[in-house]
């Protein structure tokens, strides 16, 4: 959409050159109006600028300002005015416009802050719905997970979204550390402040303090000019220190002082450097075990482990397999201009069946290769890794084999699970509250499916 812009101004030579020069000279849509309340009434155009006298016939311009700003905070104000007065521009600026000209007015300086303006805006306009997208799809209604092991860390996340007390994800690699940091950041009491992540792992070590906490100019070979670390840039936010175990001991002495005094010095300087931020971190180490072998500082583990939280290997938490699979299976249709429809019985039983090392990663991995190999609109055994085809012990009731059997046609998923409901409610005898423990779901979960799936519960 192009850009338009307000000009107000009840001086008719005024509106008329100012018209003139926005339009004609520069190119830009404009709206023109001979008094402030007629503007306020049109903001519903989405003006990008605009262009406002202070002296008008029903309101003054300032008031208008302040009018202005309480409704669209963001949208760029620049005032003009034949009073010349610094008193006048000072409060103009202070109450948010963008800039201040005074009459008769300079065009050579007028176009390049119109353009000034109109660019600041569009950033802040990107700004804001990168910010949205981001609280959108590190939502935890976005986050795959049907089994009860997730939905209890999800219960322990939504404890420390509204204070600042640090916390340490703790799990194997791929189970979605970092997914569950984004979640707490974004839905959380600094969810409008910057979000830091820092991977402790992929940095080399001796330039991990750099990069943490900066550097002054001359501090080092290479340090040819000042640069401000990532504890600088998270102030007011949040930094994410992914892989924390990583960590050598002299870096993690400088964490517990920004933990205890909120304070830092850079490298090769002497100004303490004042970093208000909430620490998350995550690790797939054992930190007691580097506590004890002296390669972690027992210290910081207690500072970093004030609320710890585990997130469970995808082999202890099978109900998330389905899910992820049909997420995953969606997710690469629509980025392969695919029509994948499921995977054949077999190929299902050796995705159940699997250890699943990498996790969610690497689940998410080979649903994206079967897609590419994948000649039908099925995957089947055939686009499998061979590490999946070697047998390993059932996790399914012997019962159920015949979901399973090969001879089968592909199961649609919601099939598969009407029939994982009735296998559940006929092996314990329609035990509601034993049925939702061996589907891994809640009990209001199990009720909502039955009545879906028009599952008639045995007596």
């Amino acid at each position: 959409m192009e850009n338009l812009i307000f000009i107000v101004d009840d001086e008719p030579s005024i509106l008329k050159l100012l018209s003139f020069w926005v339009k004609e000279k520069w190119g830009y849509n404009i709206k023109t109006f001979d008094n402030g309340l007629d503007a306020l009434n049109s903001l519903f155009d989405n003006p990008s600028l605009i262009l406002l006298d202070i002296m008008l016939p029903d309101e003054s311009g300032i008031e208008i300002l302040k009018k202005v700003k309480s409704k669209k905070p963001d949208l760029p104000v620049i005032m003009l005015s034949a009073q010349g007065s610094v008193d006048v521009a000072l409060e103009s600026i202070r109450l948010g416009a963008y800039d201040y000209f005074p009459k008769p007015i300079d065009s050579n300086r007028l176009e390049p802050a119109i353009k000034n303006a109109l660019k600041n805006y569009e950033l802040i306009k990107e700004i804001s719905l990168l910010k949205e997208t981001n609280k959108k799809e590190y939502s935890f209604d976005n986050i795959i997970s049907k089994d009860s092991k997730m939905q209890d860390v999800f219960r322990m996340v939504s404890k420390v979204l509204d204070n600042d007390i640090t916390v340490l994800i703790h799990g194997e690699s791929g189970t979605g550390k970092e997914l569950v940091a984004r979640a707490i950041h974004y839905n959380g009491n600094r969810k409008d402040s910057p979000l830091v992540v820092v991977n402790c792992a992929s940095i080399p070590r001796e330039l991990l303090e750099s990069e943490l906490f900066g550097h002054e100019k001359g501090s080092f070979t290479s340090a040819i000019k000042t640069k401000e670390g990532k504890f600088e840039l998270a102030n007011g936010g949040t930094i994410f220190l992914d892989e924390i175990g990583e960590l050598e001991m002299s870096v993690q002495a400088k964490i517990l002082r920004v933990i205890q005094h909120k304070e830092f010095e850079r490298v090769g300087g002497n100004e303490l450097i004042k970093s208000d931020v909430r620490i998350i971190s995550a690790t797939n180490r054992d930190l007691k075990k580097e506590v004890e072998e002296k390669k972690f500082r027992e210290d910081l583990f207690y500072r970093l482990n004030s609320f710890p939280i585990y997130i469970p290997p995808l082999r202890e938490r099978r109900g998330d397999i389905l899910p992820l699979i049909e997420y995953f299976l969606d997710k690469f249709n629509k980025k392969l201009n695919r029509n994948i429809k499921g995977l054949n019985q077999k190929s299902l039983k050796l995705f159940y069946n699997f250890s699943w090392p990498g996790n969610i990663r690497e689940l998410e991995n080979t649903i994206e290769r079967c897609i590419i190999l994948a000649d039908d609109d099925e995957i089947t055994e055939n686009e499998l890794p061979a590490e999946m085809k070697i047998n390993e012990p059932r996790i399914y009731p012997d019962s159920a084999e015949n979901m399973f059997s090969e001879n089968s046609p592909v199961i649609p998923f919601e099939v598969l699970k009407s029939e994982a409901i009735k296998h559940a409610l006929k092996i314990t005898d329609s035990n509601i509250v034993e049925a939702a423990k061996q589907l891994q779901i809640g009990r209001a979960t199990l009720y909502r499916l039955i009545e879906k799936y028009n599952i008639e519960v045995p007596k």
